[in-house]
């Protein structure tokens, strides 16, 4: 069986004073608060998003 690969994404840096299409990014990623950390499928969708706003983000692969 394979393993899945999925990101470990936390917010480290606030969205204020970021452009409204990047605090919509973050809040589909499913970041609400800082230091908040979610696990989200690594698939092309999540990776653009991510890369929209890796300034705000610490991303980690790990193996599920």
């Amino acid at each position: 069986m394979e393993k899945r690969k999925v990101l470990r994404i936390t917010l480290v840096r606030s969205p204020i004073g970021y452009s409204r299409d990047q605090k919509a990014t973050v809040r589909a990623l499913g970041l609400r608060r800082l230091h908040q950390t979610v696990e989200k499928a690594d698939t092309p969708a999540i990776r653009g998003m991510v890369a929209k706003v890796q300034h705000m983000l610490k991303v980690e692969e790990v193996e599920a």
